[in-house]
């Protein structure tokens, strides 16, 4: 037990900190992986923030790496990973790679930012401000692309609605800033309570005030999103969530009882007169066409050939078709999983059942004759920016169609919180269906209104409402942001030249 202690006393040495900055700093980010969903707790992360902001760029760094080991340890579910073509004796060693991987990138990133705050000069608001902006703006362009899952900006979910609610305003990178800045307050008041200055009370209740007036305004924002409930048209759609496992996917047994959930899920949504059957990410194979003819649109994740490229997709089967009319791309593809650099070079293609695929286009807008939807595949439901855009475009409702499996109900819990911010986002319903969960719909206040069993079949009868107006955020994006970034730096520019007169 005491080797690790050891190591961390050699490193002090070595940068000349004291070993207490790299405890706390191992401290202070497990405490905020811990923090982020599932248990979306924002007071324990306001509390592993303090250290943050009071650390060197290397302990900093070891912060983040820390607490997104912990918050991403469903990595390890991968293993094993024979299913794939990877020797099982590679598996294990492959799955801590990749996790060990993600946290060092992040420790990189954060280590990055310590060391430009620190520049700036962390104990001046108008540096925090910077840092915290170009923080949320940084997590938001991550979500654009392939490497990022889930950040400080989704913390609030599902413990804090309230705090949750100023999505609608000012997204995830707001909600982040919010994070940040609230962390910075309180590591401000532990130094003057240490200097045992009399100002620590002043701030102490002007940092509750600031909390208090978060709260209220985000409580009289969830009050709007649910007092407008009845100025939309109600839907139903029924979702088919067949529990196939990943790993048995095209195996002739796991095939024939997909075919015999499907036919069910058929009749019963004819039965119902639905207006769309909904299935996971995946649910049917490359040219694989509905096992018969229905009166019900169907909605099924699928594969298509675009030239010589494979694509992942979201299929549209028209009311009395067995072949897809329409199909939305998966964009933002699974780096390792689903695409790898110059991976058309190498005979293994990814970590997917299926090898290889390519990008379709960037719009998550699927336009229907019944109305537009806003659509995601998977992990594309990290990124807030294009489902906001499918809002403006049009998207009456969102949907997200998964497949989450092998992986623990940890994960599956880290998307529903953030299914719950995409809807306080836009405003919008949203319908989730995935493979072995979480299939549920959650409203346009982020309240789960129903939820099928994990791991097991099922049908969810999802009953929702069709919105069109749109939120602050959604009409503006990222500008109260990138404002808020300008308004920082013009501060932080008057005081240096206050001090150098």
């Amino acid at each position: 037990m005491a080797k690790p202690w050891r190591f961390l006393g050699f490193v002090a040495m070595v940068c000349n900190r004291p070993l207490w900055w790299w405890i706390a700093a191992l401290a202070g980010g497990g405490l905020a992986g811990v923090a982020l969903p599932p248990l979306g707790c924002p007071p324990l992360l306001w509390i592993a923030l303090v250290p943050l902001w009071g650390l060197g760029p290397a302990a900093a760094g070891l912060w983040g790496g820390m607490a997104v080991l912990v918050s991403h340890r469903w990595l390890l579910w991968l293993h094993p990973l024979d299913w794939v073509g990877v020797p099982l004796p590679l598996s294990l060693p492959l799955c801590l790679l990749l996790w060990a991987g993600c946290g060092l990138l992040a420790a990189a990133l954060v280590g990055g930012w310590r060391l430009l705050v620190q520049r700036l000069g962390a104990e001046r608001w108008s540096a925090a401000l910077v840092g915290a902006a170009l923080w949320g703006l940084a997590e938001v362009l991550l979500a654009r692309g392939p490497l990022f899952w889930i950040g400080l900006g989704s913390v609030a979910l599902p413990g804090d609605r309230p705090l949750a609610a100023w999505g609608a305003w000012v997204g995830a990178g707001g909600l982040a800033v919010v994070q940040l800045m609230l962390g910075w307050g309180l590591w401000r008041l532990w130094l003057l309570v240490r200097a045992h200055s009399r100002l620590a009370w002043r701030g102490a209740l002007l940092w509750l005030a600031v909390v208090a007036g978060l709260q209220g305004l985000g409580w009289w924002r969830l009050q709007l999103a649910q007092r407008s409930e009845s100025a939309g048209a109600r839907l139903t759609v029924l979702v088919l969530q067949p529990a196939i496992p990943t790993r048995r996917k095209f195996d002739w047994d796991q095939q024939q009882a997909l075919l015999r959930r499907l036919d069910g899920a058929l009749a019963q949504a004819e039965a119902l007169q639905v207006q769309a059957l909904v299935l996971p990410e995946g649910a049917l194979a490359l040219g694989q066409d509905l096992p018969r003819r229905s009166d019900v649109q169907v909605l099924s994740g699928g594969f298509r050939r675009v030239g010589e490229r494979l694509r992942s997709a979201l299929l549209l089967f028209p009311p009395g078709a067995q072949q897809a009319s329409l199909a939305l791309d998966k964009h933002r593809l699974v780096p390792l999983g689903e695409w790898i650099p110059g991976g058309e070079l190498f005979a293994w293609a990814g970590l997917s059942a299926v090898g290889g695929i390519s990008p379709g286009a960037p719009s998550r807008l699927l336009p229907r004759p019944e109305g537009s939807i806003g659509a995601v595949i998977c992990y594309e439901l990290a990124d807030g920016t294009a489902l906001a855009a499918a809002s403006r475009g049009g998207a009456g409702w969102l949907l997200a169609s998964a497949n989450l499996d092998p992986y623990p109900l940890l994960l599956q819990r880290q998307f529903t919180a953030l299914a719950q911010l995409r809807a306080l986002e836009s405003n919008r319903w949203l319908v989730s269906a995935a493979n072995t969960g979480p299939s549920l719909v959650v409203d346009a206040a982020g309240v789960v209104r129903q939820q099928l069993p994990p791991f097991v079949p099922g049908r969810l009868l999802a009953r929702l409402q069709v919105r069109q107006g749109l939120t602050a955020y959604a009409r503006w994006g990222e500008l109260p942001l990138l404002l808020l970034l300008g308004a920082g730096i013009a501060a932080l520019w008057r005081e240096s030249r206050v001090r150098q007169s």
